[in-house]
């Protein structure tokens, strides 16, 4: 009965983990293109691909060396919660709503917003690291092996993103909009936030390691670095991040984009221009069914072989909304959203796959902490700016805005990705490598 409880207390850890982060992730950029600030909707995106470079570390320590994971989860979501529904409040009383549209009013302080969403999201990146050490300690202390009883349960994390994405797509606010276009969006997570502050302190006890033999370059995965010295493995990093440049776009801009076609009078009735968020939550269902095709691609195909679906399905999920719309080619849309799980799942669970095999035990949890400053932090930050240039340019500062340009800018720079890598990576599977070091 113990180990059964243990797994439902995880699975309700990780539905609230996810679901703080589906309240806006996929929707904040709706509210700030209506709020006049969509121009700075990358800085938003990639200022969570920044704070993912140092603060998982060093919260990580933290939890490793002082405080126990489970109080450390409960700490950054209580300051990670508390600044989100802060920048919800500033909002809802610095942004009026003047003919049904947001405008920031005289005496909004852009600095004050982003500094509190900024906070916001440096202490909540941490927690999905955290949260999995949680999981791992109390499933080995239930006797259970991680590797099999974890997946199962981390489920319960995409589905919690997904619900609270439908969630602020069809609640309205007093005034009648829709929380994927409001500041509610960000009083919901932070709300939940706080709620899973309260529920962390009740999860068993995770030791710490004060008297730990680990150096300051393993604690901090620096260490990993020390990777860079082989050239495939170098060339692997270096894709990552390219690749990882991919990753927050579409949640960036796919609600912004096709909430827009609401102002066209063709599409203006349509399901999917008035429902971007649920819409766009076949992206995750499909990510949650993909998971389970990978084992039979590895066996079959091999990992580089893997790897390169993933990227040519991120040239369909661009090239998709650029060709879409939600009315006649609604399907278009809909299948963007269906390759999603092959281009997001593919490369993130095979890359780590890969980088596992490629290490030995005394290096590959900084190996594995490197491949996700690579893609999280480096390349999603570096994405996001560029992603920021190209859509300032095609859309909020042109004449003519034009979208269709902008996603096939993002399919062509993954289509490039994806033939550079096909020419200069070699599979593992046909060039037998030994382990790094």
């Amino acid at each position: 009965m113990k180990n059964k409880l243990i797994s439902l207390r995880l699975i309700i850890m990780n539905f609230l983990e996810f679901a703080v982060w589906g309240a806006y992730l996929t929707s904040m950029g709706s509210f700030l293109g209506k709020a006049g600030l969509g121009s700075q909707i990358w800085l938003f995106f990639a200022t969570q691909g920044f704070v993912s470079i140092f603060m998982p570390a060093l919260v990580g320590i933290i939890a490793d060396k002082w405080i126990p994971a489970q109080k450390t989860l409960s700490l950054c979501h209580l300051i990670a919660g508390a600044a989100m529904v802060a920048t919800g409040l500033y909002a809802m009383n610095n942004v009026v709503l003047t003919d049904g549209a947001y405008v920031t009013a005289s005496n909004f302080s852009f600095g004050t917003f982003y500094a509190l969403y900024t906070i916001s999201v440096a202490f909540f990146m941490p927690t999905i690291a955290i949260a999995n050490s949680v999981a791992y300690a109390n499933l080995e202390s239930a006797g259970k092996d991680p590797v099999v009883a974890f997946p199962p349960i981390r489920v319960f994390g995409t589905i919690g993103f997904i619900v609270t994405m439908l969630f602020v797509n069809f609640m309205r606010d007093p005034q009648e909009i829709q929380y994927q276009h409001s500041y509610y969006q960000f009083i919901t997570s932070g709300t939940l936030s706080i709620v899973l502050f309260a529920y962390a302190l009740t999860l068993p006890g995770v030791p710490i390691e004060k008297n730990s033999s680990k150096s300051f370059m393993e604690q901090t995965g620096l260490k990993a670095f020390s990777l860079f010295k082989k050239k495939e493995m170098a060339i692997f990093f270096i894709f990552s991040m390219l690749l990882g440049a991919a990753l927050q776009i579409t949640n960036g801009y796919a609600n912004t984009f096709i909430s827009s076609f609401a102002n066209n009078p063709e599409y203006a009735s349509t399901w999917g221009a008035n429902n971007a968020n649920a819409l766009i939550s076949i992206s995750q269902m499909s990510e949650t069914l993909c998971i389970l095709l990978i084992p039979f691609f590895m066996k079959r195909f091999g990992i580089k072989v893997v790897m390169l679906i993933s990227m040519f399905a991120w040239v369909f999920r661009f090239g998709l909304f650029g060709a879409g719309n939600p009315g006649a080619g609604v399907w278009m849309f809909i299948l963007s959203c269906l390759v999603y799980g092959v281009a997001f799942d593919f490369f993130n669970i095979s890359g780590s796959l890969y980088v596992n095999k490629m290490t030995t035990e005394n290096i590959r949890s900084s190996a594995q902490g490197l491949f996700m400053l690579m893609t999280n932090g480096l390349g999603a930050s570096i994405g996001t700016w560029v992603a920021g240039k190209v859509v300032n340019h095609y859309v909020y500062n042109a004449a003519n805005p034009d979208w269709s340009v902008a996603w096939y800018v993002f399919a062509g720079y993954a289509f490039v990705v994806g033939i550079l890598f096909l020419i200069l990576f070699r599979d593992p599977d046909k060039h037998k490598s030994e382990a790094v070091a």
